[in-house]
């Protein structure tokens, strides 16, 4: 009995319980470390590349997470992983607070804040997502993705601010709770898979899917491949590649974006808006980009995406050589909107080549591979700023990166399932 179609569909719901989980997960691995640098770096002594170093380990755990939770979020669902990963995060917080040594820095925010916060990320929501939208793919994973532009909103100014009146001990531990009070109520919500619960995806009602209104979904089902059938295409290995390169400019700007400000003569308040500045299009952006993607082939939006993205990164280098304040405000939007694309896009594209049944185990498969760029790409940027003195080339290299990305989605072959 299709009760659902009556009332709400309960995908709805998990959309905002998304948004909130994102929002925790990546302000706890991005948009709040640049925040931590300065202050910790100048009490603890440390350089700039070990202050970083654990952002890259991270991306390895993360990597190995990845492939191992890719199909549990296949087979369990998503809500025993978040709930375990709310405990092991707000640990990890709470350690941090406490910190006097730097391996300390290194096994609690490389790996044991990195486990955590990808038990509540983007690889599991949006996998779930993927199996409850199919038709509406593109705009449910960009409603949820934009928890993740808002912790540029809801985060950096604020952890900011209360760390120049508290301390950067104090700001792990509100981190802590914050995580708790936001993340149980999220994680409570999450469920696998409509079939579950006798629903359909997109909200269809029986009727319905026997009128023949359910056949993309169908087809998209139908047509999944498994992970071992899905490592013999061409098209893996070139998403990975393209994500690869597009995807590695955010932890670079998130994490080196209020020291790089501040190394120009402007203060980490000033800094801190300007992350704010391209937060808000990267989050209001994510439903336009999701409405497009529904409608259009998403190739050529992701790459229009990427290479937004790379201009923009360019672009910020130059103002703020050249202290151009409101051209750096330009440059710093235009990157927001720009960000405010990949995350809709790479989720619809994967479903589209390779389906939403074995979507997990396949997404997992491919994080291990990405991790060369998330992993070097901060490290890379930081030990430049230690060798050479400034940011200036490192983060045009990153530019680069992003505008190749967007050609290899060009070249992507035609996929299977969907357009």
């Amino acid at each position: 009995m299709q009760r659902g179609a009556r009332r709400v569909y309960y995908g709805n719901w998990m959309i905002i319980a998304a948004f909130v989980t994102q929002f925790v997960s990546v302000g706890a691995q991005n948009y709040a470390i640049g925040s931590f640098m300065l202050p910790m770096i100048d009490e603890l002594g440390w350089t700039r590349a070990e202050f970083v170093l654990p952002r890259s380990l991270g991306q390895f755990v993360a990597a190995f997470t990845g492939f191992v939770i890719g199909t549990q979020v296949d087979r369990r669902g998503a809500r025993p992983l978040m709930l375990f990963g709310m405990v092991v995060l707000t640990l990890a917080f709470w350690g941090l607070s406490q910190a006097t040594a730097w391996w300390q820095w290194v096994l609690l925010n490389g790996v044991v804040l990195t486990v955590g916060a990808s038990l509540l990320g983007n690889l599991v929501v949006s996998v779930t997502l993927a199996k409850w939208f199919v038709e509406k793919r593109g705009q449910a994973i960009a409603w949820a993705a934009m928890g993740i532009s808002f912790g540029g909103i809801g985060v950096t100014p604020l952890i900011t601010a209360y760390i120049d009146q508290f301390g950067w001990r104090s700001g792990w531990q509100a981190m802590g709770v914050a995580t708790v009070l936001l993340t149980l109520p999220a994680a409570l919500v999450m469920r696998r898979t409509p079939e579950d619960h006798g629903l359909y995806p997109d909200g269809k009602s029986a009727e319905q899917v026997a009128g023949g209104g359910a056949l993309r979904a169908q087809a998209d089902y139908d047509g999944s491949l498994t992970r071992p059938q899905a490592l013999r295409t061409r098209a893996f290995y070139m998403l990975v590649l393209a994500f690869g390169l597009y995807q590695v400019n955010i932890p670079v700007i998130l994490i080196q974006a209020v020291p790089f400000i501040s190394d120009a003569g402007y203060s980490r308040a000033s800094a801190a808006w300007l992350i704010l500045i391209a937060s808000i299009p990267a989050m209001a952006s994510k439903p336009v980009w999701g409405w497009l993607i529904d409608r259009m082939n998403p190739k050529p939006l992701a790459a229009l995406s990427a290479a937004l993205t790379g201009v923009a990164m360019a672009m910020i280098v130059i103002t703020v050589q050249q202290r151009a304040p409101t051209w750096q405000t330009v440059a710093f939007f235009l990157l927001g909107t720009g960000w405010g694309g990949m995350i809709p896009m790479q989720e619809v594209i994967w479903a589209s080549y390779f389906g939403r049944r074995h979507l997990g185990a396949i997404r997992g498969a491919a994080l291990p591979m990405a991790l060369l760029f998330g992993a070097g790409g901060p490290l890379a940027v930081a030990h430049y700023h230690d060798v050479v003195g400034n940011y200036d080339g490192a983060l045009l290299f990153v530019a680069g990166m992003a505008i190749v990305g967007a050609l290899v989605i060009l070249a992507l072959p035609r996929s299977r399932i969907g357009r």
